[in-house]
């Protein structure tokens, strides 16, 4: 018998036969970032230790052998996290600055000031559980700060075009770094406002502070919070 005989072929003339449905896969970019969206969601609601890789996997919506193909451990997916925050929050900094003409360095360290604030209170949730609660045996990644680094090339930059007068510019962005991180953190001991102009107005009043510091510790003469 041919394969047209009707008597055995079911599908009917003319038609093809259906095909097998596709299963649909997460490309591997999106796979772990997915993997890493999800551990930032239960490390924040549940804590570290209290979070399983098979949580992890779970909240991503793949196979627990998955989170092996781009993560060996727990504690290298949280090395991983501590990095993107990094990176975001200088992706952050860095938009703010070029707002600002390169040359307008009194602006771009005010932007600096004022964005590393705002992000640090924006997202200190997700930044306490992952530097905090987390205790990295190697210390390099808060000798390596890239935003200290970066920090550091703003001074630099101020220090060649004669703006202010910067001896160590690593010590002293180490310096002023730690005290926009205590005034931040302040800034959460104190607790939230209850009314939100209330809130918005003290993370304002704080940025002023520090950016006069900061100004008043590169060059005592420049005290005015306008110059921009």
């Amino acid at each position: 018998m041919t394969r047209s005989d009707p008597a055995i072929d079911p599908t009917p003339t003319g038609e093809a036969e259906p095909a097998a449905p596709r299963r649909r896969t997460k490309a591997p970019e999106t796979r772990a970032v997915a993997l890493m969206d999800a551990a930032e969601r239960l490390f924040i609601s549940k804590g570290i230790a209290s979070t399983s890789i098979d949580d992890i996997a779970a909240g991503a919506q793949v196979a627990k052998g998955t989170f092996y193909l781009y993560f060996p451990s727990k504690e290298a997916m949280l090395g991983a996290l501590q990095q993107r925050f990094v990176d975001t929050f200088c992706e952050r900094l860095q938009n703010a600055m070029d707002r600002h003409r390169p040359d307008n360095h009194h602006a771009r360290l005010k932007a600096w000031v004022e964005t590393g604030l705002e992000t640090y209170l924006d997202n200190v949730a997700l930044h306490d559980v992952v530097f905090h609660e987390y205790r990295p045996e190697d210390r390099r990644m808060r000798n390596d700060n890239a935003v200290i680094t970066q920090l550091v090339g703003l001074l630099k930059q101020g220090d060649a075009a004669g703006v202010w007068e910067v001896e160590d510019a690593t010590l002293t962005a180490v310096i002023l770094f730690n005290a926009l991180h205590g005034v931040a953190d302040d800034a959460v001991a104190m607790g939230p406002a209850g009314d939100p102009a209330a809130g918005l107005a003290d993370r304002r009043r704080r940025a002023r502070a520090l950016t006069r510091f900061f100004e008043q510790a590169l060059h005592p003469d420049v005290v005015d919070d306008n110059d921009a």
